[in-house]
């Protein structure tokens, strides 16, 4: 019996695009409908996926009170890889870039940071085992479908993770609000790791001192930080233009 939820039409929709494997069975309230509803209905169809028309209450039940849209999809559970079976795939190249999430509690950033990265081309995310969100409803809807596209790689401790990445070429940049180099004025021409610190807290000065360095987005008009999935973002699309242009 499936244990997890996406809940939305777009992220919905975007599943059975892209990954319609991981849906088991969706329940679509019973007087919705629209262009939208019927695509939903044709992709299922596409995919032999049962689609049930069910009552308000029905939803509800499933995933609470959020905005569902009238649309609910039982999906596999998300499958995280661990981080030393991963590491045995991999073969780092200076078109290979990670993100490691220092702690990431809010499944709204994590499911945003998962977008992101998705979109950017980041090779896989690397998150702990414990103290961060876990792959739930909340976050296949911020991701729109995109959670489980690319790698989400477990390590039970993110600290000797990041020494395992430097012994196998990676060079480690944190995000550190306090750093003098920007984002813009590094060369990302080695294997990448961008350790992303948590919501409130930032980057742990222990990972910080794992970093062979530090890097700032630059602020102005006494704004002090940005969003975790933001920087997350800018230092994502910085990485990408310089693999475009050739840097």
């Amino acid at each position: 019996m499936p244990n997890k939820y996406a809940y939305g039409i777009k992220p919905i929709d975007e599943l059975l695009t892209n990954d319609p494997s991981s849906v088991d069975k969706i329940y679509v309230r019973d007087n919705l409908s629209g262009n939208n509803v019927h695509s939903i209905f044709n992709r299922a169809s596409d995919h032999k996926i049962p689609v049930t028309r069910v009552p308000p209450s029905k939803l509800f039940d499933l995933v609470g009170d959020v905005n569902h849209q009238g649309v609910v999809a039982a999906i596999s559970e998300i499958t995280y890889i661990e981080f030393e079976d991963w590491l045995i795939d991999i073969t780092p190249t200076p078109q290979t870039a990670v993100l490691c999430l220092d702690e990431i509690e809010d499944p709204h950033n994590f499911g945003a940071i998962l977008r992101t990265a998705a979109a950017a081309g980041i090779t896989a995310v690397i998150v702990p085992k414990h103290r961060q969100a876990p792959v739930n409803a909340t976050v296949m809807k911020t991701s729109a479908g995109t959670a489980g596209r690319i790698p989400i790689v477990r390590a039970v401790n993110l600290n000797q993770a990041i020494l395992t990445l430097k012994e196998n070429k990676f060079w480690i940049a944190g995000l550190d609000q306090n750093a003098e180099t920007t984002i813009w004025n590094q060369k990302y021409d080695v294997p990448m790791a961008f350790v992303i610190g948590n919501e409130g807290r930032g980057m742990r000065k222990k990972t910080g001192e794992h970093c062979d360095f530090l890097l700032s987005l630059p602020m102005h008009n006494d704004v002090e930080s940005l969003n975790a999935s933001v920087s997350a973002a800018l230092v994502c699309y910085e990485w990408r233009r310089q693999k475009l242009d050739g840097i």
